[in-house]
């Protein structure tokens, strides 16, 4: 790998500066060096330009042995390895070099006798996920080798839990334990800055896939200590255009702290309502049973059955009115007129106290999934059907495991409509 550019100048740097180099720029060079795991251990030479000035112990210099004029390298590694090293060869409080490697590194420094009395190598090792370290070694002493122990960020950002349905939408952000948080407008989005952060895998591949008509994308980067989530609004959206409001909440089960952005159009407030209102009165009886019943048989087979409870349960989002109306609308249309859950327990919708038994219960009314899939296809276009389903029932889900799970329940139903209508023709043969 190449190192960074070198710095010779001998422009004046105050040691203490060297921790406030721009954020910015420090994550862009990470960005450059890639995500490169332990290899082969580079070779940097951070020899400065020019020596460093006569002294009165040049002459005894002999004195110090043999090691004192043989060539100097310094080893460095982290625990864990493949950081991202910052090197700083500094003079007297004069930066005269600086070279950007991934530890292990082995780096090239002048002999004992060729370093003045104040040289130093200041090492900055950062790795996503890690506090920053920073360590200082005197070019004159005896220490050949460095070995950095990072210490985990005391938070991270464990889930995500995106939300769209009928012109609303929310991104939750689940953390272990409250942040440090700040959000930045720009002219195409907003940024989320969580102070001393981590992102694990499993949030990082739901924000990969988080779309609505007026969220494009959601990115997110690691910048030294904080973590970034950066939302692209889709064309046509501004802030002036969209209505932000955070707020904040605790998942006690989990022992999670949310941060939620809830996001609508504000010249539409009401317009998504009164729309879902009217598709739901629209849903019968087929679309909760016969082959739609494989469908949701199916589907909730391939979802995790505690992570669907908690995605159907009242949770404080703007979602919650929503998934109520569905499930009092599941009763009315079901055989007898009441919400049947698996195990047999039966409950009457139009009984307030049964209805609130039931939703203690969704994940395992039978055709609730169905009758979900059903009403995001009457509201959303086309494009949002599956994300606005997948918002609904399984909003921690990264895109791609849900887009399994749908199409394994797609094909369960589709086997049903066929051994359908082979009984048929064999009935009527």
């Amino acid at each position: 790998m190449a190192s960074g550019a070198s710095c010779r100048g001998s422009h004046r740097v105050r040691t203490s500066a060297l921790r406030g180099i721009s954020s910015i720029g420090f994550a862009f060079a990470v960005l450059l060096l890639g995500t490169a795991g332990p290899g082969r251990a580079e070779h940097i030479d951070l020899k400065p330009a020019d020596a460093a000035g006569w002294s009165p112990t040049a002459i005894f210099g002999f004195l110090h042995g043999p090691s004192y004029f043989e060539n100097r390298t310094l080893q460095v590694e982290t625990q864990p390895p493949g950081a991202t090293l910052d090197l700083f060869y500094v003079r007297a409080s004069f930066q005269k070099r600086y070279e950007q490697a991934t530890a292990p590194v082995t780096v090239d420094l002048p002999t004992r006798s060729e370093a003045g009395a104040r040289d130093s190598v200041t090492i900055r090792a950062f790795l996503p996920g890690y506090k920053l370290e920073t360590v200082h070694v005197p070019v004159r002493s005896s220490q050949d080798k460095v070995s950095i122990d990072l210490s985990p960020l005391p938070n991270a950002l464990a889930g995500v839990a995106h939300t769209y349905f009928a012109g609303r939408a929310g991104l939750s952000l689940l953390l272990k334990q409250p942040a440090t948080v700040r959000v930045q407008n720009s002219e195409g989005g907003f940024t989320v800055i969580l102070g001393q952060t981590a992102e694990l895998p499993a949030a990082h591949a739901v924000l990969d896939g988080v779309k609505s008509p007026f969220v494009e994308q959601v990115t997110s980067t690691q910048l030294g200590e904080d973590l970034l989530v950066q939302v692209k609004l889709a064309p046509g959206f501004t802030k002036d255009k969209l209505s932000l409001r955070s707020f904040e909440g605790e998942d006690s089960i989990r022992g999670l702290h949310r941060y939620t952005i809830d996001m609508s159009p504000r010249d539409a407030a009401g317009a998504g309502v009164e729309q879902a209102r009217e598709a739901l009165n629209r849903i019968g009886s087929a679309d909760v049973t016969g082959c739609a019943a494989a469908f949701d048989d199916a589907l909730r087979q391939h979802l995790d059955r505690e992570a669907l409870a908690r995605a159907l349960s009242p949770r404080g989002d703007f979602t919650d009115p929503y998934l109520r109306a569905a499930l009092k609308r599941l009763g009315e249309v079901s055989p007898g007129g009441a919400i049947q859950i698996e195990g047999g327990a039966r409950y009457h919708p139009s009984v307030p106290l049964e209805l609130s038994a039931a939703a203690s219960e969704a994940a395992s009314a039978k055709g609730y999934l169905a009758l979900l899939r059903e009403w995001t296809r009457l509201v959303e276009p086309e494009a949002f059907r599956e994300e606005g389903l997948r918002s609904l029932v399984a909003p921690e889900m990264d895109t791609g495991t849900f887009g399994e799970a749908l199409a394994a329940a797609e094909a369960a139903e589709h086997r049903c409509r066929g051994t359908a209508v082979t009984a048929g023709a064999q009935d009527r043969g």
